[in-house]
């Protein structure tokens, strides 16, 4: 179950980018005067009284523009609009309404979304310029002033108002599967093959699909749903793009929404910097997931080969030591079957509970076989470990003083834990509690 989804939008210009990054806390879009700065989405974690949702800031919107990135802009809007459940309309009340607000004022309410219409750059709070608002049937406009911190509190209880209790209210409890990598991996094969049909278009054409398409299926009497994705592309290589580039979304959507990923790699192609992201992405997540070596038929295989194919992804995924490889060919079919046979393995490992007694023995004897080394002249020590929750893994160390806590101290009982137990397939969190905890 993914997070609520607010997308911000707007004309060019009217200060979505700078409410973007007031509210998330940092500056992650790009914040210029020159109109159509921000041409890609962007989006990021955010909170307001205790309610999470995934804040999208989109490229401003003029129809009547010459501008070579407007389609594509818009096209970007339009996805994000789809998907969000609350949209928040940006005006700006010194120049009062536009043509183009107007137009897309219209179009906006064919959306049928949750819609709180905002006017900002009103820095001495002047409310009577909200009135014209009214004009654009969006219900009341909340007067705001970025640059001054003012009228932001009343928008967010608006939107938190609007953010849906349970995003998925048809309780859909079947096994997600998202199906992501980089564009012509094979990601829609294996879905058909999954499947047992041809039920998503293939193509060798990098980007045919550009939708994350939800298809149902049983195995072993479970219900799963599988989610085929757009390619992942780097930003150089889709910024002058249709289409294509503007499907990330949709592909970390399914992400946040799966309870399993399948990070496809052409086998036959080097492994890149941009599937080492796309695994990045699924870590960060915290999503237990596969690596699916996909066209094993088109590498010159010796004994040897899957060794050496180990072997670099020990290198390039580091980050995620817990990676479990499968090597298939979703066009012959070899070795196909391995593919859901790791998942449930991999569910199951996500799942796994661990007795708080088998926990605490397993942390004396890490600690028995290399102590806590001393920092700031202090000794770490470890008073108590529980776990806390599953999928993934989730353990509270209970500690001295969680400043004395060295990363890589944490990483070698990571390791201890991963060898006595088995949790291939899924990242693992450690919760460090102590006096003066900064973690």
């Amino acid at each position: 179950m993914r997070k609520p989804m607010v997308a911000i939008v707007g004309r060019p210009n009217v200060g979505k980018s700078s409410f973007f990054n007031y509210i998330v806390g940092h500056r992650i879009s790009i914040v210029d005067p020159t109109p159509g700065v921000t041409r890609d989405r962007v989006y990021a974690n955010a909170n307001w009284c205790g309610h999470d949702f995934t804040l999208v800031d989109t490229g401003g919107l003029d129809p009547k523009s010459s501008d070579i990135f407007q389609e594509n802009i818009f096209r970007q809007a339009q996805i994000a609009i789809e998907l969000a459940d609350v949209i928040v309309f940006m005006v700006d009340g010194r120049d009062g309404i536009t043509n183009n607000d107007k137009d897309i004022a219209d179009f906006l309410q064919k959306s049928n979304k949750n819609i709180v219409l905002v006017v900002n750059k009103l820095d001495n709070f002047e409310v009577d310029k909200t009135y014209e608002f009214y004009e654009l049937n969006l219900g009341e406009p909340f007067p705001i002033s970025v640059k001054q911190a003012k009228g932001l509190g009343e928008v967010l209880d608006k939107i938190v108002e609007f953010l849906p209790n349970q995003y998925d209210e048809k309780k859909d409890d079947s096994i997600k599967i998202a199906v992501v990598g980089r564009p012509n991996a094979g990601k829609s094969s294996i879905v058909n093959k999954i499947l047992g049909e041809d039920r998503v278009m293939v193509s060798n054409i990098a980007g045919t699909t550009r939708d994350a398409i939800d298809s149902s299926f049983k195995f072993n009497n479970k219900n799963y749903t599988i989610i085929d994705t757009a390619g992942l592309r780097r930003k150089r290589s889709y910024e002058n793009q249709s289409i294509e580039g503007y499907s990330v979304l949709r592909s970390m959507d399914a992400i946040s929404r799966a309870d399993i990923v399948l990070i496809v790699f052409d086998a036959s192609q080097e492994i890149s910097e941009q599937d080492v992201r796309i695994a990045g992405y699924v870590h960060e997540a915290g999503k237990p997931s596969i690596i699916v070596m996909n066209k094993w038929d088109l590498v010159d295989k010796t004994d040897k080969t899957i060794n050496k194919f180990n072997k670099i992804l020990d290198e390039k995924l580091k980050f995620m030591s817990y990676f479990k490889p499968v090597y298939i060919s979703a066009l012959s079919g070899k070795r196909f079957g391995d593919i859901m046979i790791e998942v449930e393995k991999v569910l199951e490992n996500s799942a796994r509970r661990i007795k708080t007694g088998t926990l605490n023995e397993l942390l004396a004897t890490a600690v028995m076989m290399n102590e806590p080394p001393y920092r700031k002249g202090r000794r770490l020590k470890i008073k108590y470990i529980t776990q806390a929750e599953i999928n993934p893994p989730t353990f509270v160390l209970f500690v001295n003083d969680a400043n004395l806590m060295h990363f890589s101290y944490l990483r070698y009982l990571e390791n201890h834990f991963r060898n006595a137990v088995d949790f291939s397939g899924t990242p693992i969190k450690f919760v460090i509690r102590g006096r003066e905890n900064s973690n």
